[in-house]
């Protein structure tokens, strides 16, 4: 399939929407480099680096960074990008403050929203399992290891993410309705093109919507 290049984009959708797994699954298609702000942060956090430590309790809680440190790392991050490389934003901007920022820093091509209702989001995260070496995701109701929790990769444990209980999901629920979904308003008066998945099942397997993503891209003329 013919790469799209050099394309700037943002990946919206509340946490769990499925923004880490389409990333991934666009990443090689389109030939970007992703950004996963919420993937740095807690990596930071687990290795215990300056970074970890200031931004670990937002991290747990479910809160948002502060502007002011995820604007650094976001500016060192893009700075590694190689020239003529495009990206997509995961986890950032997630407020409206974040987003006139971000008009200094890159100029954006298109948003990619991902929109699922809140019960399949809680339902996905709360039962949601990571390998703590190998980072593979698994899902205890319809993406089971082979042993019970163990990595089919290697054989490490799996875990809990400390964001993953519902009390937690609810809470973050909240903050994106609040502070994040604005934006969608907020990019459409800019007149930036959407192009947006719409899922509805708890186990709705995302190659179908990757690929219309990607035939949707090549509509706009960025294939």
């Amino acid at each position: 399939m013919e790469r799209v290049n050099r394309v700037k984009a943002i990946i919206f959708g509340a946490p769990g929407a499925g923004k880490g797994t389409y990333s991934t699954r666009l990443q090689n298609q389109l030939g970007v480099d992703v950004i996963a702000m919420g993937d740095i942060f807690r990596e930071s956090v687990k290795q215990n680096s300056e970074l970890g430590k200031k931004v670990k309790n937002y991290v747990e809680k479910g809160a948002l960074v502060p502007d002011n440190v995820v604007v650094e790392v976001l500016k060192n991050r893009l700075n590694q990008i190689p020239p003529n490389t495009g990206f997509l934003l995961d986890g950032f901007p997630r407020t409206i403050e974040q987003a006139t920022t971000l008009e200094h820093i890159a100029k954006i091509d298109v948003i990619l929203q991902l929109d699922v209702p809140d019960e399949i989001i809680i339902e996905r995260l709360s039962s949601r399992r990571i390998c703590k070496n190998c980072n593979a995701v698994y899902n205890i109701r319809f993406l089971k290891p082979k042993v019970e929790g163990k990595c089919d990769k290697c054989s490490s444990e799996l875990y809990q993410r400390p964001d993953d209980n519902i009390e937690v999901i609810k809470n973050r629920l909240h903050i994106y309705k609040t502070q994040t979904e604005p934006l969608i308003a907020y990019y459409k008066q800019k007149n930036i093109p959407f192009i947006v998945s719409i899922t509805r099942s708890l186990d709705s397997p995302p190659e179908p919507m990757v690929i219309k993503m990607l035939a949707d891209l090549k509509a706009l003329g960025m294939g």
